[in-house]
């Protein structure tokens, strides 16, 4: 109960700074998180969140000495560089071959090939499609008729 309300103490203190600088808002939400662990000794909970503590304290420092634990470190850094390259490339369309991002195969369906496009075809100018326009069935509701002839209008379908 003592830590509990050492640490509401000084998150007052903090919160008091805050509410001076940046507004009540963020005073009052200072003041909030402050009252966090004094909650937790009074729910006896505070010997749990110690225990907790403690204990990622523990198996830190025990890794800061173990050359695993820096080779797996790296190893998940180098993970999330790749991913986050990987990501950037997708998006720019770069190392991508074609047909595979979602917009060239809505295309292709679009355009009628179902598909990826075949291995020695040369992609459509914008604009164009590869196969004739197939004439559609008429449509029961007149609405979406409407909404249809104005995208092909547009050039889209």
């Amino acid at each position: 109960m003592g830590l509990g309300a050492a640490l509401t103490a000084v998150g007052f203190v903090i919160s008091y700074f805050v509410w001076r600088r940046k507004g009540a808002a963020y005073g009052l939400r200072g003041v909030a998180w402050s009252l966090l662990p004094v909650i937790a000794g009074l729910l006896l909970l505070m010997d749990v969140v110690l225990q907790f503590v403690l204990g990622v304290l523990g198996i830190l420092l025990t890794m800061a000495f173990k050359l695993q634990s820096w080779v797996g470190l790296g190893l998940a850094v180098l993970m999330v560089v790749l991913y986050v390259v990987s990501g950037f490339m997708k998006s720019k369309g770069i190392g991508v071959k074609p047909g595979a991002r979602p917009e060239d195969r809505a295309r292709a369906r679009a355009e009628g090939g179902g598909g990826a496009p075949a291995a020695g075809a040369a992609p459509a100018p914008a604009g164009q499609v590869n196969a004739p326009k197939q004439a559609k069935a008429p449509s029961a509701d007149d609405d979406f008729d409407d909404i249809e002839a104005l995208l092909r209008k547009r050039g889209i379908e």
